[in-house]
């Protein structure tokens, strides 16, 4: 039993690799062809293996001892050790042609080279032990040098066009190839930019958060490295720690455990070689609303819903000299800055732009709980009264309903996760001692108008002490 378990989770880790000798593109009529499959770089042994093409499963497909025409197609493999299969490999085309034209190739053949990075453009020309001297002709603005590969160091749009060659015969220079079919080589001028994703964006204390790295052309050959957005008061800007282990990563993912409070990352990607790298992504933030971290915000009055041209004062608190607010906004924007802040204060009069995720970040580098803001844009509408911070398991708590003109209302209807409480209508919904189960998305409803709702996040007493 524990053989076979060991033997499907080998299985499940392990990929089989196709290769093809000689490991040219483009084979000729009659020529040699041997494939050949691998499971963990040829170190284990007692796989036995089957060959794939265009979908069909052949039998024990290992060498073509004169290729013709229909042997061109799709190959893969797998491997098979008793009664599990490996994944099948990646597709390797082989392409069985009835003449010497040489064919163009690029290396790598990624479908968009970005201005900076490295490629090859390569004339192949199969058969025999023939020798040759090339010849290109291309309509890019630099032309390609009479040798079987032109290497572009730093690419540009001006190395973008299509190319072909043909070959001459070193020993006979009037018999020459046909022109190859052209190739397009596009280079952009465009600086790719990674999008990073993160989940949970709002967390529990010592919960996991995966971050997501995105390229435009995501299987094309980049690595991945992974960054911690230190703050830099000085600068109003911020610095990049690389995380452990975020030194070029294969997977576009990167997982850490025990998350517990308001944390900023970033990533980029690098392929090729010499490694041309992206820029950063913008940063994205994992938020902790937890209070009992080394720095707190406080936010008076004491609501998460708020009218337009209120007055609203957010404080940093902490063992820290220095402070500054963070702001990102509704439509994705980062605010580095508070355009009102006396000492560890800002002041806001709020505007519907001021809808937003607020937290504090001190000279030392310490991220405070963060809080949600919401501004209610309909002057004649109602406002949910909620808390700003998580309240405790076993706490009492007041929910209530208030208008711009009148802060106490009756005849009020509350909603949790958009259902109706209790068709009773009341003056305010109190909890008197709050569960796990209360936690979600509250509203009310005076007069048939509704409040935008609120999160109100419940903790459980173990995590005071996280």
């Amino acid at each position: 039993m524990f053989f076979r378990l060991l033997t499907l989770w080998l299985c499940w880790i392990l990929d089989a690799v196709l290769t093809i000798e000689p490991s040219w593109s483009n084979f000729f009529i009659g020529e040699f062809v041997t494939f050949k499959c691998d499971m963990n770089e040829g170190k284990d042994t007692d796989w036995e293996y089957k060959t794939n093409k265009d979908g069909r499963e052949l039998i024990r497909y290992s060498t073509i001892k004169e290729a013709t025409e229909s042997d061109s197609g799709g190959y893969s493999c797998r491997g098979r050790r008793d009664y599990f299969f490996s994944e099948w490999s990646d597709i390797i085309t082989l392409t069985v042609s009835s003449s010497n034209r040489p064919v163009v190739t690029l290396y790598p053949n990624w479908s968009e080279i970005y201005r900076g990075e490295t490629i090859t453009v390569r004339c192949e020309i199969h058969g025999g032990d023939t020798e040759w001297d090339y010849e290109w002709e291309t309509n890019s603005m630099i032309k390609a040098p009479n040798q079987n590969e032109y290497r572009i160091r730093s690419a540009s749009s001006s190395n973008s066009g299509n190319y072909r060659c043909k070959g001459r015969m070193k020993s006979s220079q009037h018999e020459t190839t046909e022109w190859s079919d052209s190739v397009t080589l596009t280079v952009s001028d465009n600086e790719p930019r990674p999008v990073l994703t993160v989940s949970p964006s709002w967390l529990s204390p010592g919960a996991s958060v995966t971050l997501n790295c995105e390229v435009e052309h995501p299987s094309a050959g980049w690595s991945f490295y992974w960054y911690k957005a230190v703050p830099d008061l000085s600068e109003k800007s911020s610095s990049y720690e690389l995380l452990p282990d975020g030194n070029g990563t294969a997977q576009d993912s990167y997982i850490i455990h025990g998350q517990t409070h308001t944390a900023g990352y970033v990533c980029r990607a690098g392929r090729g070689d010499p490694e041309y790298h992206t820029d950063h992504s913008r940063p994205k933030f994992v938020w902790s609303a937890d209070v009992h971290s080394a720095a707190s915000l406080t936010v008076s009055p004491d609501r998460v819903q708020h009218f337009t041209s209120d007055s609203v004062s957010l404080t940093c608190e902490g063992n820290f000299t220095e402070w500054r607010v963070r702001k990102f906004s509704e439509d994705g924007r980062l605010y580095s800055d508070c355009r009102r802040m006396t000492g560890s204060t800002c002041d806001i009069n709020t505007s519907k732009s001021d809808t937003a995720v607020y937290w504090c970040e001190s000279g030392s580098g310490e991220f405070s709980s963060a809080v949600n803001i919401t501004v209610q844009n309909d002057g004649n509408g109602p406002i949910l009264v909620s808390p700003v911070h998580p309240v405790t398991e076993g706490a009492s708590v007041s929910l209530s309903c208030s208008l711009r003109t009148q802060k106490i209302l009756s005849n009020v209807f509350f909603y949790h996760n958009d259902k109706l409480i209790e068709n009773d209508p009341r003056g305010e919904l109190k909890i008197s001692a709050v569960s796990k189960s209360d936690e979600g998305f509250y509203k009310c409803q005076y007069s048939g108008r509704e409040s935008a709702q609120s999160w109100m996040s419940v903790k459980g007493e173990q995590d005071q002490n996280i």
